[in-house]
């Protein structure tokens, strides 16, 4: 349904995400809500050790399908099942951490950036990719009327249960950022700076990024 909502556009927000979190090889990173590990895969083809941590036990058993036709990488991730309210991983555990369509979902978005803040060391780079609401009034009209009509045809051309998730997901998306119109705040209020964002695809999408404020310098 990401695919679907994006205009097969979600691939290039993906691989922003990562070139703007930009991994080092040998780093360890997290990627929070990883799903099917599409975004763990990426980090890890850059030579990173990665976990993906999901609290789907669905999703992580396609990730781990996914992950068993790719033994190259076998060694380089690991799936775990996990609630980014409360990961279950030391202070400063990881170089750099990611996450994709996470904050829509939890009851508290201030308490679990900064528990993502948490486990990664200071100056780690955090990411995000999300759904994006276009600006432009033209814009925002054709994106309200394809969420309110397009999606849930198409899901229902699937299942009823996509049918559902078609009628979810342009609401939920646009309540996010009513309730939530300030994310760089968010992210600054959580213990992050140099706080930076890039829309996509006229607006329909949105990659994040910034630092774990605190002492030391990130390897070059």
């Amino acid at each position: 349904m990401g695919a679907v909502l994006s205009f097969g556009q979600d691939p290039r927000w993906r691989a922003t995400l990562v070139d703007r979190v930009n991994p080092l090889p040998g780093q360890r990173v997290l990627d929070v809500a990883t799903g099917t590990g599409l975004v763990a895969f990426a980090l890890a083809r850059r030579g990173c050790e990665v976990v993906g941590l999901d609290q789907s036990q669905d999703m992580l058993g396609v990730a781990r399908r996914h992950l068993s036709e790719r033994p190259e990488l076998a060694r380089r991730i690991t799936f775990v099942q996990g609630e980014a309210e409360k990961l279950p991983f030391a202070d400063g555990e990881f170089d750099a951490l990611t996450f994709t369509y996470l904050l829509r979902y939890v009851d508290d978005r201030a308490a679990t950036m900064r528990e993502l803040a948490r486990v990664v060391k200071p100056q780690a780079r955090i990411g995000m990719v999300e759904f994006g609401v276009p600006e432009s009034p033209p814009l925002r009209a054709a994106w309200r009327l394809y969420t309110r009509t397009g999606l849930p045809l198409i899901g229902r051309a699937v299942s009823p249960a996509w049918f559902e998730v078609g009628r979810f997901l342009g609401p939920n998306i646009e309540e996010l950022y009513a309730k939530e119109p300030d994310l760089a705040g968010l992210w600054t209020r959580s213990g992050i700076e140099d706080v930076q964002q890039r829309r996509l695809s006229f607006g329909a999408g949105l990659v994040m990024w910034g630092v774990r404020s605190g002492r030391g310098k990130r390897a070059a």
